[in-house]
């Protein structure tokens, strides 16, 4: 439905308490959400937590919704925030790299004329180099799998000083591997 104008009457009456103003108001909004939600994100199934977090955000604010602007111009500007929220909250987590990811970087990297070099040698031969609290932090959290604030205990530093470590051991790691 595109009826702006239609939709920002049922927003006032479902913030007023009117509960089938809410459900018209949610299938009249619900396929335009989502399809913004997959553009941002590009991922489908994200996409549909996302669409049920921005309704839940709604529905929560609903009655202070004054009708400054059109329910459907509010209602994309709350599904934009929970978009940038989730990459926010997934760039804080800490990412574990499995073992085999950087093994297949290794072999993608490796000269095809040179037989029978075994990636777990060439990646284990790259992490000897990374600098010792580097390499610490890397292993820690990355093929232990630690969270950060435990690496940072067990390195005796701020959790900061962790990320950045490993974050700058992905990088030095990458690198070598792509050159």
């Amino acid at each position: 439905m595109r009826d702006d104008a239609a939709v920002t009457r049922w927003a006032l009456a479902a913030g007023a308490g009117d509960e089938s103003a809410v459900e018209r108001f949610v299938a009249a909004t619900r396929p335009d959400v989502r399809r913004f939600v997959i553009y941002l994100t590009g991922d489908p199934q994200v996409a549909d937590d996302l669409t049920q977090e921005t309704f839940l955000r709604a529905l929560r604010t609903l009655p202070r919704f004054a009708g400054r602007s059109s329910a459907r111009t509010w209602l994309f500007s709350i599904a934009r925030r929970a978009v940038v929220d989730r990459v926010r909250y997934d760039k804080a987590r800490p990412v574990l790299v499995c073992t085999e990811a950087w093994q297949n970087l290794a072999e993608a990297a490796q000269p095809r004329h040179l037989p029978g070099v075994d990636e777990g040698v060439v990646l284990e031969d790259l992490v000897a180099k990374l600098s010792a609290e580097r390499r610490q932090a890397f292993l820690l959290t990355q093929l232990v799998g630690l969270p950060y604030a435990e690496a940072a205990a067990v390195s005796g530093c701020p959790i900061g000083t962790v990320r950045s470590r490993v974050n700058r051991a992905r990088r030095t790691l990458t690198a070598q591997l792509l050159t």
